[in-house]
C-alpha cells in the first residue's frame, strides 16, 4: 500500500492507500465517490500551506466561527477543489476569484506576516515557469482588494500602490 504525500511529510504511518484517482487525474474517487482534485501545478509547499489553512476552517466550522465557511471556500477555490476546473483555461473573472481566494488563504496561514505576491502566482499560474504570467494580474488584483480596504500593499514597509509600484512589494491584511 502507498501512503499519500502529506502522510509520509508528517510521518503518519498509518497503512490507508493513498485515494485512486480517475484516469484523466481531475478527480479522486473516494469511497466510490468523485471530488475534485487539487490543481497538480500548485509547488508542494504552497499547496501544503493552503491544505493546513483548509483544515483550520473545518475546525472553524465545528467550532462555529463567523468566517469560517468563507474561509473553507477560499481554500477549496485556492486549491482548485471549487471554482473554474484547473484543467481549463480560466474565463478572467474565474482566474481573478482564484486570485483572491489564494491571496486571503495564504494570508491566514501567515497571519500576522505578508505574502509575496509570486506565492499567489504560482498558485494560479500553471506549472513550470509559467506563473510568471499571471503576475500582472495578481498585482492588478491586489491593487483592487487594497482599493476595498482588504488589503495592503507594502514596498520597504510603506503603503504602495500595487499598480505603480516598480519592484518587489509585499500584501498583508490591514493594520487595526
Amino acid at each position: 500500500m502507498t501512503r499519500t504525500k502529506a502522510a509520509a511529510a508528517r510521518g503518519d504511518s498509518s497503512d490507508r492507500p493513498a485515494p485512486q484517482h480517475t484516469a484523466d487525474g481531475h478527480y479522486v474517487v473516494v469511497d466510490g465517490r468523485r471530488w475534485r482534485a487539487s490543481d497538480p501545478s500548485i509547488p508542494e509547499s504552497l499547496r501544503q500551506e493552503l491544505v493546513d489553512e483548509l483544515m483550520a476552517a473545518r475546525r472553524a466550522v465545528r467550532g462555529k466561527e463567523t468566517d469560517a465557511r468563507a474561509r473553507v471556500q477560499d481554500a477549496k477555490v485556492a486549491l482548485g477543489e471549487r471554482g473554474a476546473p484547473w484543467w481549463e483555461t480560466p474565463e478572467p473573472e474565474e482566474l481573478r476569484e482564484r486570485i483572491r481566494a489564494s491571496l486571503r488563504s495564504l494570508l491566514r496561514k501567515r497571519a500576522g506576516s505578508t505574502i509575496c505576491p509570486s506565492d499567489v502566482a504560482r498558485i494560479v499560474g500553471g506549472p513550470g515557469e509559467t506563473w510568471r504570467g499571471a503576475m500582472d494580474e495578481v498585482r492588478e488584483v491586489a491593487a483592487q482588494m487594497a482599493d476595498a480596504g482588504d488589503v495592503v500593499v507594502t514596498q520597504k514597509g510603506r503603503a504602495v500602490d500595487a499598480r505603480t509600484a516598480r519592484g518587489p512589494v509585499r500584501i498583508g491584511f490591514p493594520v487595526d
